[in-house]
């Protein structure tokens, strides 16, 4: 089969995969399995072929993303339950003061957003958002932008947050470098999105606290856990990862301080440590009883369980994509293409974001259709890292009325369409290009 039907194939998958999406409504974990066993036989794979490669990609995929997004799933249940993300945002507005509350709240939901799924963290914490409106007479979106940029950053770039690790898993980046540039790109992307363009949109649109809400009493402060032990809850998984990845770096393969790192680093590993740790400093220790922790973690997996099955089924797709031999074409092609990589990753991720509006699928399908190309240019190491944060910048940017995140802001903020587009969608598009725009500059040094 020619290279120029083989990409025609592609072309019409992906335009179905749209359109299932889009206009049927069904579901992206049904919609990328029918996908990828239609692209595998129109391409002229034999039938028990593409069943044998549906379940490879599923089972090579979830052998590692179930693991990292069940167990970071229960993690930060745990800590929006104990009551830690409360925790953060009462004292980083003490110790920032008045004056820089918009910055304490973007540095919060900056913390919280690593470790806690960006609606949860949104829900929780927007209370507090509400308080400060009715004490000041500011405008909601003067505190409320920068929280919500500094979650949605970290949700998007830094695991163990599925988007970041379901990319890293389909193109094999190391999470160390996904999780050194992820905070590279969302500091200034946070700052930009949040802080700055928080206070120019505040002075645009004034938004009280809509009529049907209601303002939670704030929890008493002895009830809630320490700051300093939350904020070190939250690094270990990072700190553990990183110095594992460093280690790679700095020290010789025969090296028994690097094998103990690499095996404390490993994401199961590291992400296993503070998950047990988290259920007996913020549960057992807090007067929870055990049953009352594993309800907790239970809980915590019902959400987590369609981001892991949508992103077995991306596995599916990558998988079919390269046996079916697509994946070479695709890889062929884009290699001829004036573009960098990292710059083509972006792209395609930003079109089928603002296309069906679902970041994950946006994530999903950006990684499966740039693995074939990473692998035949043999690209590894930190250029991975940074590739990863580019298709997770391309899948946030735009988000407009086909994405949930824009009606939970446009319900909570009680905004209307023009306002929510005006004021959320340029956040999101704000943090999207300038992290791209810093991982492209790395990437100008990184070969």
């Amino acid at each position: 089969m020619s290279g120029l039907t083989l990409t025609l194939i592609t072309a019409a998958g992906i335009s179905l995969l749209l359109f299932l999406v889009i206009r049927t409504k069904l579901h992206a974990f049904v919609a990328l399995l029918l996908v990828s066993l239609l692209v595998g036989i129109a391409a002229g794979m034999p039938l028990d072929g593409v069943v044998h490669s549906m379940q490879k990609g599923m089972g090579e995929t979830l052998g590692f993303a179930a693991v990292v997004v069940g167990l970071g799933a229960m993690f930060g249940q745990m800590l929006e339950v104990s009551g830690g993300a409360e925790r953060l945002a009462q004292t980083l507005i003490k110790k920032f003061g008045q004056d820089k509350i918009p910055w304490a709240l973007g540095v919060t939901g900056f913390l919280v957003g690593i470790p806690v799924f960006f609606d949860v963290g949104f829900v929780v914490l927007v209370p507090i958002v509400y308080r400060l409106t009715q004490k000041t007479g500011r405008s909601l979106l003067y505190y409320g932008i920068p929280l919500f940029a500094g979650l949605a950053v970290t949700h998007s770039f830094i695991p163990p947050t599925p988007g970041p690790i379901v990319v890293a898993d389909l193109i094999g980046a190391d999470l160390g470098w996904v999780i050194l540039f992820g905070t590279i790109a969302g500091v200034p992307a946070m700052i930009a999105a949040g802080p700055l363009f928080g206070k120019y949109i505040a002075k645009k649109i004034h938004v009280t606290v809509p009529d049907y809400m209601n303002i939670e009493e704030i929890e008493d402060d002895q009830e809630l856990p320490g700051f300093g032990l939350i904020a070190a809850i939250i690094l270990v998984p990072l700190i553990l990862i990183l110095l594992h990845t460093i280690s790679k770096v700095l020290l010789p393969e025969e090296n028994i301080v690097r094998a103990v790192l690499t095996f404390l680093g490993h994401p199961f590993v590291a992400l296993l440590i503070s998950t047990l740790l988290v259920f007996y400093l913020l549960g057992v220790k807090r007067g929870y009883s055990k049953q009352e922790v594993q309800v907790i973690a239970s809980k915590a997996l019902e959400p987590a369980g369609m981001i892991i099955l949508v992103t077995g089924a991306g596995g599916v797709f990558k998988q079919v994509l390269i046996d079916s031999g697509v994946g070479k074409v695709l890889a062929d092609t884009m290699a001829a293409s004036s573009l960098p990589p990292i710059v083509l990753a972006f792209l395609i991720a930003s079109m089928v974001r603002i296309a069906q509006g679902s970041a994950t699928v946006a994530m999903v399908t950006g990684a499966s259709l740039m693995s074939p190309l990473i692998a035949a240019l043999g690209l590894e190491g930190p250029i991975l890292g940074l590739m990863v944060i580019s298709i997770a910048a391309g899948a946030t940017i735009a988000s407009h009325v086909n994405d949930s995140g824009f009606w939970l802001v446009n319900r909570y903020l009680g905004l209307d369409v023009k306002n929510t587009l005006r004021s959320w969608t340029v956040m999101e598009t704000i943090s999207s290009l300038v992290a791209f725009g810093i991982v492209f500059l790395i990437g100008l040094f990184i070969t």
